[in-house]
């Protein structure tokens, strides 16, 4: 970060921090508490699969800082560095924009593929913006405090936008649990888990204080949101980061076997009734709260399809789908996604796009973590990186987070993948400054 901006002699490095710091909370913000926080699921417009949550207003604050975040990375000294790996990526997206043409709702679909290059550029140069790792823990600090602030400013004084209420129409079990400005309890239960490691991160790279203040925030408002899955994963991630960090010989097989087992753990129970007892034998909720239906649902969709699947969010909230009558069969029909990123993906861009994905995000990945110099790159930071990371694979597994625009998981989860490429890239710089860690 330091090093690369003291490198261009196109303007002072105070410049350029300052300009940083400006797009790195505005896109914070932006994506983590929006132009329009507290959502009301009381109204009849949740079940209307028409009625978007965006806003002209947000569309175009978004592509506002789109337009200055690729300014600032196309003038930045690692501009190489933006949109990699580029033939990769390339390769994914026009897939993604093949089977999105063939598609039933092409126009949507194609809007999609965009945005979702879009977010990932913007992801590619976010940690280009900070100007050292003490100057990144401060921001994300002073972001997580204003997000968490909101939430629980929304619990005490907006309680019927920020808690699940019993007049909700379509999740009405979920009355009493805490969502904050999120839409959902199992968003905000996510977000919490992410907030928990910056503070976490804080602790080490700035201020223990602050950053105990931020971990202990998220901590309690997380398990206030009934979510069980994301309260049990915040522990479980801490270790098994812990193990991929320390022991490099375990990494192919916590990651690599570990995704493989929880999905299979989850979805195989809901397509082989013998491992659905044997998973029910253990005292484990076989369905994962009615998640069953859906991915026997989409398993039914996805052997219609399976090599260029329905396109780029073409299946799930559809009109066909909605009012084809099929909720006499089953409720999946009007389930908002599949619960599943894996399934997701199969189900929108086929065999192909699952293949070229689980390559990007699982196995690129583990081939930068191999070639970081823990002498040469900050520790803290690797360890930020590996939790986000690895937080992201398993929550995919009950979650679908991946090439969603709008999705913070998914945004800090590429951050975290271009986290690993500048880390295994990286030279400490400053060491004359009382050991002061900064990687470029």
């Amino acid at each position: 970060m330091e090093s690369a901006a003291a490198g261009s002699s196109s303007a002072p490095i105070v410049d350029r921090k300052a300009i940083g710091t400006v797009l790195f909370m505005a896109l914070f913000l932006f994506s983590w508490i929006s132009l329009t926080p507290f959502y009301d699921l009381t109204g009849e417009a949740v079940l209307d699969p028409s009625a978007g949550n965006s806003n002209r207003l947000n569309q175009i604050v978004f592509l506002l800082l789109f337009g200055c975040m690729l300014v600032y990375g196309v003038m930045h000294p690692m501009r190489r560095m933006i949109l990699q790996p580029r033939i990769l990526l390339a390769t994914i997206f026009l897939w993604f924009l093949f089977v999105s043409v063939m598609s039933a709702h092409s126009s949507n679909s194609i809007k999609s593929v965009i945005l979702a290059v879009m977010m990932i550029v913007n992801a590619s140069i976010y940690l280009m913006l900070p100007a050292s790792e003490k100057h990144f823990a401060k921001m994300l600090a002073i972001g997580s405090l204003a997000a968490l602030g909101l939430s629980y400013y929304g619990i005490f004084m907006l309680p019927q936008f920020s808690i699940h209420q019993a007049a909700e129409l379509r999740e009405p079990m979920n009355v009493g649990l805490w969502r904050g400005h999120f839409p959902h309890k199992n968003s905000a239960a996510a977000a919490m888990v992410l907030m928990s490691f910056f503070g976490l991160f804080v602790m080490r790279a700035w201020s223990r204080i602050i950053g105990a203040v931020i971990f202990a925030l998220a901590a309690f408002f997380l398990m206030q949101t009934g979510g069980k899955t994301s309260t049990a994963m915040l522990p479980l991630i801490l270790v098994l980061a812990f193990i991929v960090e320390r022991f490099p010989v375990l990494r192919i097989p916590v990651v690599v076997g570990g995704v493989a087992a929880f999905n299979l753990f989850a979805v195989g129970s809901s397509v082989y009734r013998p491992f659905g007892e044997f998973v029910a034998s253990l005292g484990i909720d076989a369905t994962f709260t009615n998640r069953a239906d859906v991915w026997r649902f989409a398993f039914a969709a996805i052997a219609e399809h399976p090599f260029t699947g329905y396109g780029f969010r073409s299946f799930w909230q559809t009109e066909e789908l909605l009012y084809s009558g099929g909720q006499v069969e089953t409720w999946a029909v009007a389930a908002a996604n599949g619960h599943n990123s894996f399934v997701d993906i199969l189900l929108a861009t086929g065999i192909p796009g699952l293949v070229l994905t689980i390559f990007w995000i699982i196995f690129m990945p583990l081939r930068d973590i191999s070639r970081i110099d823990a002498k040469q790159a900050s520790p803290n930071l690797t360890r930020f990186f590996l939790r986000v990371w690895l937080y992201g694979l398993f929550h995919a597994g009950l979650e679908s987070l991946f090439y969603e625009g709008g999705n913070v998981l998914w945004f800090t989860f590429v951050v975290g993948l271009y986290g690993f490429r500048f880390q295994s890239t990286a030279t400490l710089v400053g060491r004359e400054a009382a050991g002061r860690a900064t990687a470029t």
